[in-house]
C-alpha cells in the first residue's frame, strides 16, 4: 500500500504543478459554461417559458425565474460529468509522459508490481477529478447563490459527492484503458481534443437528447457519459423541476425531464438511478481487467 501511496501523491503533484495543465483540463468546461450562457441556455429557458405559457394563466415573471434556475441547475450537472473525464484524461496524461521519457519502463523493472503502478495512476486521476468536480459544484452554489437562488439540500449535495466521486472512477478507470494506446504526447494531446469535444454530445448537453434521433439515442444510452450526465440531472434539478411545473399535470414534467435526457428510458421502461451506477461500474471494472490483461505482457519500445 506504501507504494501504491507514494505513487498517487507523486502524480497528484505532477499534475497541480502544471499550470498549463490544469488550465486546459477546465477548457472544455469553460467551452461547455460559455455556449450555454450565451446561446443555448438562453434558447432553452425560453421555449420551457413558452411551453409553460401554453398551459393557460401563468405568473410569466415566475416562470422566467423559476425556468432560468432550473436550466442553469441542468447546466451545471453537465459541466459536472465534463469535468470528470477532461480532469481525469488531463491527470492520466502523466502515464504518457512516463513513457516518453523512459521512466515508465524504469517502473516496469523495478519491483513494484504492475497492478500497483495501475491503480497509482487510476487512483490519483480519480481523486484529482473528483476535487476538482466539488470545487465546480461549489463554484456554481456561489454563483446561485448570488443571483438570488436557494442553495441545494444538504442531501442533495451528498449524493451530488457520491456520483461525483463514481463518475471519476469510471473515466479514470476507461482513461487508463486508452492511455495504454497512447505512446506519444501529441497523440495524447490530441485525443483529448476530440474526447473534450465529443463529451458535450454524448452527455446530451450541446443538444438536449429529446432533439436527436432515435437510433442516435440508443447509441448514446449504450455510453457511460450520458448515464452520467443524466444521475446528476436528477439530482440537480429535481426541487427545481417541481418548482417549474408547479400546478401542472405530472406528464408536463415527465415529458420534460425525458426531452432533455434527465430520466432515461430503454423501450418503455425506465432507467433507474441504482441501473445507471451499475452501468458506470460495469465500465470501470472491465476497463481495469482488460488493463490488467494487457499490462501482464506488456513491453515498451526503446526511443
Amino acid at each position: 500500500m506504501r507504494e501504491i501511496f507514494y505513487l498517487i501523491k507523486r502524480n497528484c503533484l505532477i499534475y497541480i504543478r502544471d499550470r498549463s495543465a490544469v488550465f486546459f483540463s477546465m477548457l472544455s468546461m469553460l467551452i461547455v459554461l460559455g455556449l450555454m450562457v450565451i446561446f443555448l441556455g438562453k434558447m432553452n429557458s425560453e421555449d420551457l417559458v413558452a411551453v409553460l405559457a401554453k398551459f393557460g394563466d401563468r405568473d410569466t415573471s415566475s416562470d422566467e425565474y423559476n425556468a432560468s434556475y432550473l436550466i442553469q441547475l441542468w447546466t451545471m450537472a453537465g459541466i459536472l460529468v465534463v469535468n470528470s473525464v477532461t480532469v481525469t484524461l488531463t491527470v492520466l496524461g502523466a502515464m504518457v509522459q512516463d513513457e516518453t521519457g523512459h521512466r515508465l519502463a524504469a517502473f516496469y523493472v523495478s519491483p513494484v508490481k504492475r497492478i500497483k503502478l495501475s491503480l497509482g495512476y487510476i487512483l490519483s486521476a480519480w481523486i484529482v477529478g473528483t476535487f476538482m468536480c466539488l470545487l465546480t459544484l461549489a463554484a456554481g452554489e456561489i454563483y446561485f447563490l448570488i443571483q438570488g437562488h436557494s442553495l441545494l439540500a444538504a442531501s442533495a449535495l451528498l449524493k451530488l459527492t457520491g456520483m461525483i466521486a463514481l463518475n471519476t472512477f469510471t473515466f479514470s478507470a476507461l482513461g487508463y484503458l486508452m492511455a495504454l494506446f497512447i505512446h506519444s504526447d501529441s497523440a495524447w494531446s490530441g485525443m483529448l481534443t476530440i474526447i473534450g469535444t465529443l463529451v458535450g454530445f454524448a452527455g446530451g448537453i450541446y443538444l438536449p437528447l429529446g432533439t436527436l434521433g432515435e437510433r442516435l439515442q440508443t447509441i448514446l444510452k449504450c455510453l457511460p457519459v450520458l448515464h452520467g450526465a443524466s444521475m446528476m440531472r436528477r439530482i440537480c434539478t429535481d426541487a427545481a423541476v417541481a418548482e417549474t411545473f408547479s400546478g401542472l399535470p405530472d406528464l408536463a414534467g415527465g415529458l420534460f425531464q425525458k426531452k432533455m435526457g434527465i430520466t432515461l428510458f430503454w423501450n418503455d421502461t425506465e432507467i433507474t438511478l441504482s441501473m445507471q451506477a451499475a452501468v458506470l461500474l460495469t465500465y470501470a471494472f472491465v476497463a481495469i481487467i482488460a488493463a490488467a490483461i494487457l499490462n501482464r505482457n506488456r513491453k515498451l519500445k526503446d526511443r
